[in-house]
């Protein structure tokens, strides 16, 4: 098991470093867009240094491979050691393959972010990093447990700024394209595989006749929470039943036959682990 999960660890690793050469190589740099990432820090600062991109984001991807080796720890460092030599290698072939197609720069922008999310959502999948600008979110994540595509969000808005004095205010919108994209995809493949699920809390003087329903109707587990009125200073239970998405408009036909007083709370659920979810039930 340990083996499969090793393999399929490699391959998001190896794949995701690929795709994230391939958003930088034919669409970031080809077109000087003020993306997130070490790309877009590398394309700010070409001008003012006159040093090329390549040159930017290695010294950047060294640079921080050290901090998040330093604060992420040792297995971390071996993985992101892994991409700190593939990412650059590949964004060298991807560069010299000089595939243009001469795209409206807004296109560039969209598609580049939405491959860079989709490449370091893989690589970070894989317990790694590309060893760029998605270690200061990583390490951001560790100790204030953030939102991993809030940050990257975050940080990569603040990197197209930097651009903004020597390409204009048109380069940072298009830029912000890129950013919003490569967030979006990231947080799609952070959440991929993941039970589309809601919680509900229901609160109801039926609870009784509530939970019965939901066992037998829904063929789902309920929880009851105990919980005391505010106003009121009554105590009664809560109902906590974790249900599929197209479960919910059922959910809400039997609380509503119930109880047409009844008060609940649904939340979405994007990971869902246990019996009944990714664990099959038992005849």
């Amino acid at each position: 098991m340990q083996i499969k999960e090793l393999m399929k660890n490699g391959i998001l690793l190896v794949v995701g470093n690929f795709i994230l050469a391939l958003a930088v190589g034919m669409f970031i740099l080809p077109y000087s867009i003020l993306s997130g990432g070490v790309a877009g820090i590398a394309v700010a600062l070409q001008p003012l240094i006159n040093v090329s991109p390549e040159i930017i984001i290695n010294v950047l991807i060294i640079g921080l491979f050290i901090i998040g080796a330093l604060t992420l720890g040792r297995k971390f460092a071996f993985s992101t050691a892994i991409s700190s030599f593939l990412y650059p290698t590949m964004l060298t072939f991807t560069v010299n393959m000089q595939y243009t197609q001469n795209l409206d720069p807004i296109l560039a922008s969209l598609y580049g972010g939405l491959l860079a999310g989709i490449g370091v959502g893989m690589v970070i999948r894989s317990g790694s990093s590309t060893g760029g600008m998605d270690v200061p979110p990583l390490v951001i994540h560790k100790y204030t447990h953030i939102e991993i595509h809030k940050l990257v969000l975050i940080v990569d808005a603040l990197t197209v700024l930097l651009g903004l004095y020597v390409f204009g205010l048109e380069a940072v919108l298009i830029g912000f394209i890129s950013v919003w994209a490569c967030a979006f995809s990231l947080d799609r493949i952070l959440v991929f595989g993941g039970q589309q699920a809601k919680a509900v809390y229901i609160i109801s003087d039926h609870y009784k006749e509530l939970v019965t329903l939901i066992h037998d109707k829904l063929d789902r587990g309920t929880t009851l929470i105990s919980a005391t009125g505010g106003y009121t200073g009554e105590q009664r239970p809560v109902i906590l039943a974790v249900i599929m998405k197209n479960q919910y408009p059922e959910l809400t036909q039997i609380i509503h036959s119930v109880d047409t007083q009844a008060f609940f709370i649904a939340n979405e659920t994007t990971e869902v682990k246990g019996y009944g979810f990714t664990l099959d039930y038992k005849v």
